[in-house]
């Protein structure tokens, strides 16, 4: 089968341009997505530039921490692993919750590849050197660093709290990447720098994702968006396909790679003890690597 990568949500947009990225270097390459069409039709695009071993689809809805659970079960039984890709993102318009009762937007941006790359780092550990990639966002510079509840203050605004919830990606990164220095796994976060993708083309133009301040300046924040979401995907997942394959980065960790594929700065306040803290808190209290059993009713 050769060495494997898995991708998520990678039937489309940046994901499918990072799996091809992939297979093109020699992997066998696994997308996951919700939807077995566009996975057939990716695995086909796929196929087509693959040098290594034949990609696969695996069905998985990572807005359920269960299907992640047992996502992770089906990867982990077919035997080491070589990259994990964690590309799944997404921006909703209004505030929605998941099966699990939690917002959506934490739920799909941090918590799903927080708990599938948790559950999966034994197999990347029996196939080291190996190395996880977390696709981040520049909508981290307008997040709030709070991080006491899943919810922060105030209203919702989609743009805000989706770069709140790649923030806390984004901190997990780097402590992951200094939990698991020297132990053959190494961690990179990849910003795309933004494209023209089924995400940004659905909510990137209602002043409605923006707090109220914000929409004051709505046409010049729009114009902003415009431009930065303008690009090829194909282009935006260069940061990825370096992090996951890049030769000059053998040996290194904990470094974000930004859109020209190469390191950059992390984002300021990224690493403060406090944020930290209280991301990974949270993070273990919502989706514990453990499932717990379904609460029973007290006493009447």
């Amino acid at each position: 089968m050769g060495q494997r990568a898995v991708v998520t949500a990678g039937t489309g947009g940046i994901g499918l341009e990072t799996a091809m990225g992939l297979a093109a270097s020699g992997l066998a390459v696994t997308v996951v997505g919700r939807d077995a069409e566009r996975g057939a039709r990716a695995v086909e695009r796929i196929a087509a530039v693959a040098t290594g071993g034949e990609p696969r689809f695996v069905a998985a809805d990572l807005a359920s921490l269960g299907a992640v659970r047992s996502l992770a079960a089906r990867l982990a039984a077919e035997g080491p692993l070589k990259v994990l890709v964690n590309n799944v993102g997404a921006m909703f318009a209004d505030r929605q919750r998941t099966v699990d009762g939690i917002e959506a937007t934490f739920a799909v941006n941090h918590l799903s590849p927080y708990l599938l790359t948790e559950l999966l780092l034994d197999q990347l550990r029996a196939d080291g050197p190996s190395r996880i990639v977390n696709v981040s966002s520049g909508a981290i510079r307008a997040a709030k660093r709070s991080f006491d509840a899943v919810e922060p203050p105030g209203g919702y605004y989609a743009f805000h709290w989706y770069g709140r919830a790649k923030l806390a990606n984004f901190v997990y990164t780097l402590d992951l990447a200094e939990r698991l220095r020297g132990s053959g796994v190494t961690v990179f976060a990849a910003d795309p720098g933004g494209a023209a993708t089924d995400m940004t083309n659905g909510t990137m133009g209602s002043p409605k994702i923006v707090s109220p301040p914000l929409r004051l300046l709505w046409p010049l924040v729009r114009r902003t968006f415009e431009r930065s979401t303008a690009g090829l995907a194909s282009m935006a997942a260069r940061s990825s396909v370096a992090a996951a394959t890049d030769a000059s980065l053998d040996g290194r960790t904990g470094l974000l790679i930004g859109p020209e594929a190469t390191p950059v700065p992390a984002f300021r306040g990224s690493g403060d003890p406090r944020t930290v803290k209280n991301v990974l808190r949270l993070s273990r209290r919502l989706a514990p690597l453990e499932e717990r059993p379904p609460s029973r009713p007290g006493p009447r």
